[in-house]
């Protein structure tokens, strides 16, 4: 069965914009416990978990495009970036913690666009992994668990943090020495 060609960017884009109803949804009540704070959660975790089903989609029927390759990763960025800060502002995530995210996150998102005109970087695997660490530890930490199970799980969260934390800095690290040496290839071509 086909499916429409726009279809897995149109998912992309519908999970860019679902990070500001995120946003609001969380910090709403304060960061209450209460319904919104599920609500907000569930919807992050539904929001990145379509980051599966438009890669699939686009793959499997052979419609992967430029513009797909620019937006996914810039949706997942916006969409992780947006809970690192809500997190913050609510006191459960040292601001330390999202501003290297952030840094790491933002400098590769420009650096994408920067190079846009010459070619598109998609994701490597690194990146991928980050991304899947990441959208755990942050729905272990935006679902108030600790209201069902106990304070036990705050351990849990920490370690996943950290996790993602830690993949988030080597794959930036490898993104950074993967794109030196494009660059000097590519300048090392020229000139010979």
């Amino acid at each position: 069965m086909a499916i429409p060609r726009q279809l897995p960017n149109a998912i992309t884009i519908v999970r860019i914009l679902c990070a500001p109803v995120f946003v609001w949804m969380l910090l709403a009540d304060g960061g209450a416990d209460g319904p919104l704070r599920w609500w907000a959660a569930v919807l992050f975790i539904v929001a990145i978990a379509t980051d599966g089903i438009d890669g699939y989609l686009a793959r499997r029927h052979d419609i992967v495009t430029d513009l797909g390759k620019l937006l996914d990763p810039i949706a997942d960025k916006a969409l992780t970036g947006c809970a690192f800060v809500g997190l913050s502002i609510l006191g459960e995530l040292p601001w330390g913690v999202t501003i290297l995210v952030l840094v790491r996150e933002v400098g590769i998102t420009v650096h994408r666009l920067i190079v846009a005109t010459d070619h598109v970087v998609a994701a490597a695997w690194m990146g991928k992994l980050k991304t899947v660490a990441q959208a755990v530890a942050l729905s272990l930490a935006l679902l108030p668990l600790w209201t069902v199970v106990g304070d036990w799980i705050h351990g849990v969260d920490t370690v996943a943090m950290w996790i993602a934390v830690l993949l988030t800095v080597t794959s930036g690290i490898d993104y950074v020495v993967t794109a030196v040496r494009a660059a000097t290839s590519s300048a090392t071509g020229r000139t010979s």
